[in-house]
């Protein structure tokens, strides 16, 4: 009867193991730090059971072993002799069932301990609620950051940074800036990047820091997480939590979506995790050539270069192929690190993690850290596990097609972003046309520069071509100069001048133009021309909109 209770629940639980999808369920439900509190509570009761249960056993056996011992079979209770041979495999069944029990404790405790850590704030302490901006308040047009998490239909974004941390330099840098975007109906994923080197992301505007700022953070975006930090007057959130509610509600007001998370770790700690987990096999598609990459402790720089081919990297290797950026662009830098976070999210198997717990969970505690509430960490999980890895959009909003760069500032090489071309990247990363997508990329990649005149007359014409040539890709322009009018306003059609040999690099670009607008291309030399294309509008240009 002692027994019975047991064999019960190890059947339910085996009945409920044989489901896959159970089995994950299960796997899932142990994220949130009450379920592990309960399943702690549960296996210590289990464990009492248990040895009650031997210890019954055990003395039920030697009772019945002292009557069958008894020759006359005499009334009364006999004798029980305790023999050191039994007692000693009493001792050795409990202790085997203690084990087992006591690896469930260490497992459960482990993960416990990890999740109170990681999800607590730099300070330490657990994060909290904290005002965030209301929908109406950003002035941008578009829904800021709210502190009530997405419902389940809608997209799940969490933005993942990289931190370039040097204490001795009292350096705190969020190098690399990506946020995750999940489609829970359709299952889709995609990855926005933002360049560290850009400059003018919009605040909400219930920020002081937007009137104090002026609508915008003027600074480099990398720096915006320790100028929050030291600024609470500016930005009204908790200590320990400013850092990361800036940089959510500034990527939030300039993605025009709602960012309620974060996980960040350092490159230090990204190194060890790459190599507690045994390595990471990348595909390296371009060759990566860096005469000057920094030495650790300001040790200057050496040169590093890894070859285009399928190799496997050491967590150093796997660190510098994702932050090195000379003889590269942000584009392409932008573009390693995804390639790397999503090969480490394909190749961690449960297996190896279990294997390596220790390292790993001593790694994570010191170098990750996160605002996810370990409730919310199951369903997180159970949707990561659905979402189709195999099909990842990647935006990186780069020159040229989503900004602008110049090293004509008083701030250094800075990236101005275009808001406009930005917002509707994300608004439709999920709806996109395959076709149409690929030859924006291929335009943005040739770099054409356009400038867009009036020869019309047409009130808003170039404006509206200006508008759907930038939305193709294309880096185009309408003068301030004379209204953006030609010098004459008289134009039948549209005229495209593409000058001193700008075509022999532009063949894509110029076979769009003139696929859209039904001319061919007319070639001049003029040195006094800065930009690669002209094109003047005529009364039957066609009328062009912006989806």
């Amino acid at each position: 009867m002692v027994a019975a209770p047991a064999v019960l629940f190890v059947a339910l639980l085996g009945g409920l193991l044989v489901n896959a999808a159970t089995r994950r369920t299960l796997l899932f439900s142990l994220l949130d730090t009450d379920v592990l509190l309960a399943v702690l509570v549960g296996n210590v009761i289990v464990l009492v059971y248990r040895l009650i249960a031997i210890v019954d056993a055990y003395r039920r056996t030697a009772v019945l072993n002292a009557w069958r011992g008894t020759a006359d079979h005499r009334l009364g209770r006999p004798r029980v002799r305790l023999h050191p041979l039994s007692l000693a495999g009493l001792i050795a069944v409990i202790l085997v069932a203690s084990g087992v029990h006591g690896a469930v404790a260490y497992y459960d405790l482990t993960a416990y301990d990890l999740l109170r850590t990681v999800t607590s704030s730099p300070d330490g302490a657990t994060p909290s609620p904290s005002p965030r901006p209301s929908p109406a308040s950003t002035g941008t047009g578009e829904p800021s950051p709210s502190a009530t998490p997405a419902p389940p239909d809608e997209r799940v974004n969490i933005l993942l940074l990289g931190v370039d941390r040097r204490p001795q330099e009292r350096t705190f840098n969020t190098d690399t800036m990506i946020v995750v975007s999940i489609d829970p109906r359709t299952r889709q994923i995609a990855m926005f990047s933002l360049p560290r080197d850009t400059v003018d992301v919009p605040l909400p505007r219930d920020w002081p820091a937007y009137s104090y700022y002026g609508g915008k953070y003027p600074a480099k975006i990398n720096s915006l997480w320790t100028r929050a930090t030291g600024a609470a007057s500016l930005f009204p959130f908790p200590d320990g939590q400013r850092g990361p509610e800036a940089l959510k509600g500034a990527l939030g007001t300039l993605y025009g979506i709602d960012i309620p998370w974060y996980v960040e770790v350092d490159f230090e700690g990204f190194r060890q995790v790459v190599d507690t987990l045994g390595g990471v096999t990348v595909r390296v598609d371009l060759p990566v050539q860096d005469d000057h990459y920094p030495q650790e402790f300001g040790r200057g720089a050496t040169r590093l270069y890894i070859p285009a081919t399928i190799q496997h990297m050491s967590g150093d290797a796997a660190l510098a192929y994702a932050r090195s950026r000379h003889g590269s662009n942000d584009f392409d830098r932008a573009q390693r690190q995804q390639s790397v976070i999503l090969a480490l999210r394909e190749q961690a198997d449960i297996p190896t993690i279990l294997l390596r717990l220790p390292e790993l969970v001593a790694t994570l505690k010191s170098a990750l850290r996160t605002d996810i509430p370990t409730s919310r960490l199951p369903e997180l999980a159970s949707l990561a596990e659905a979402v189709g890895f195999d099909h990842v959009r990647s935006l990186v909003f780069a020159p040229r097609q989503f900004g602008r760069d110049t090293i004509n500032d008083p701030r250094g090489y800075v990236i101005i972003p275009n808001l406009t071309a930005i917002r509707r990247a994300v608004k439709e990363v999920f709806s996109f046309d395959p076709e149409l997508e690929s030859s924006r990329q291929a335009i943005a990649a040739e770099g054409a520069t356009v400038r867009v005149l009036n020869g019309s007359g047409i009130t808003g014409q170039a404006g509206a071509v200006g508008d759907y040539l930038i939305y193709r890709g294309f880096d185009a322009v309408i003068p301030s100069t004379n209204g953006g009018r030609a010098s004459r306003q008289d134009y039948a059609t549209t005229v495209v001048t593409v000058y001193n040999g700008a075509e022999a690099d532009l063949t894509e670009s110029v076979k769009l133009l003139e696929e859209l607008f039904g001319v061919a291309a007319v070639l001049e030399d003029d040195p006094n021309v800065k930009v690669d294309i002209v094109l003047i509008t005529g009364t039957a240009t066609p009328k062009l909109k912006v989806p």
